[in-house]
């Protein structure tokens, strides 16, 4: 199946070996399509057709509802990035001291740092290792107690690559009323995510990875009965229920999540964005999903066929998604890392090793030609 796949759609696979996803994606054609035919309203007639930009924000709007079965477009918000989100709704509960959050020891920064700024409020953050229980789900349950407000926690590890049973983390949140928080920027275009069946509270994900849409525009999902508990910080325009109405001087939050975006909406962004979700959803996340697990499978064969190289990653059924991390025997990781990019082979060092992210897309054959490099590095070092 995998080589029957169109890839009209990135033309940068004919000079580039681009395994790289869970950092930044490469743009489609169909966006870099939609930046161009935007820029060139702008400059031609202004926003003399801004309430048809309105209505590419709306659908952008269903478009992420649908990709994670939110109730409701009104559900998303949609602001700058995933640091963004986790502030708001950082700063957005009522904290009181004596107050903790459940996260891992894996998380990325934004999913740490936040969370640590509230240590100002008497609030404690348990980072959990989770290799210290059964499994990673109970060892963040067995962190919880009486005083738990919030557990907070990657859809996939940034670096291991490991994937969390959702699912089990919300259902036990919600039964003992604790927020549940997932960062789903590293599962959002590849992998099947649904808030309702994990019983997610909140979720939040920029769109420049997994989504393949540009830096600068997230979503943020709010469940409806949580939205006016959480304090807003921001304040202006756009986050009014009557906008458009500028004349009148009352005025209150919007009942939507629209609530959390203050002013002037990326619009460059949202048509970006709008333009890779619809490739996203025209394709299909499930064969999406089929073939990203195809591209971590064959490059987990590989490595496990190498003598030279150690898979960091899961290997277990369920316990990964795109990413792929490996240490190589015998060389520094960063001396690899750089040399592997000198060869075109765009990837990241991360988690003690080296970090591969393909796509859907992705030929198998530039994998095997990745690895092939990495033998010939390995042989000469």
């Amino acid at each position: 199946m995998s080589e029957s796949i169109n890839n009209d759609e990135f033309p940068h696979i004919a000079q580039l070996t681009y395994l790289n996803h869970a950092a930044v994606a490469p743009w489609p054609r169909c966006v870099a399509t939609a930046v161009s035919e935007f820029a060139a309203q702008n400059t031609q007639m202004g926003a003399q057709h801004y309430p048809r930009w309105i209505g590419t924000e709306i659908k952008l709007r269903q478009r992420l509802a649908h990709l994670i079965n939110a109730p409701s477009p009104d559900d998303i918000a949609l602001l700058k990035n995933t640091s963004e989100a986790l502030s708001v709704l950082a700063y957005g509960i009522d904290w009181q001291a004596g107050d903790n959050i459940v996260t891992s020891d894996q998380e990325f920064p934004s999913n740490r740092i936040v969370w640590q700024s509230l240590r100002q409020y008497g609030v404690e953050l348990r980072e959990v290792d989770l290799n210290s229980a059964l499994t990673p789900e109970q060892a963040l349950i067995n962190a919880i107690d009486s005083n738990t407000r919030l557990l907070t926690i990657s859809s996939i590890q940034y670096a291991s690559g490991l994937k969390m049973d959702l699912a089990s983390l919300g259902h036990h949140c919600r039964a003992n009323d604790i927020l549940f928080c997932v960062d789903a920027i590293q599962s959002l275009g590849a992998i099947p995510f649904d808030a309702q069946a994990i019983a997610a509270d909140f979720v939040m994900a920029d769109g420049h990875k997994w989504m393949l849409g540009p830096e600068g525009l997230a979503l943020f999902y709010c469940r409806a009965e949580l939205r006016e508990q959480l304090k807003l910080h921001q304040y202006g325009w756009h986050m009014v229920e009557a906008i458009g109405d500028y004349d009148t001087k009352a005025w209150q939050p919007a009942h939507s999540a629209r609530r959390f975006e203050c002013g002037s909406p990326n619009m460059l962004a949202i048509h970006a964005l709008n333009a890779a979700m619809g490739l996203i959803l025209a394709t299909g996340v499930e064969a999406i999903e089929m073939l990203v697990l195809e591209r971590s499978e064959h490059m987990m064969q590989i490595i496990n066929d190498t003598p030279k190289l150690t898979l960091l990653t899961p290997t277990e059924a369920g316990r990964y998604g795109g990413i792929v991390t490996f240490h190589a025997a015998g060389v520094s990781q960063q001396a690899l890392y750089q040399q592997l990019m000198r060869e075109e082979v765009i990837c990241a060092q991360r988690g003690g090793g080296i970090r591969f992210s393909p796509h859907y897309y992705t030929p198998l054959a530039q994998l095997d030609l990745a690895f092939k490099k990495i033998d010939k590095m390995l042989d000469l070092a």
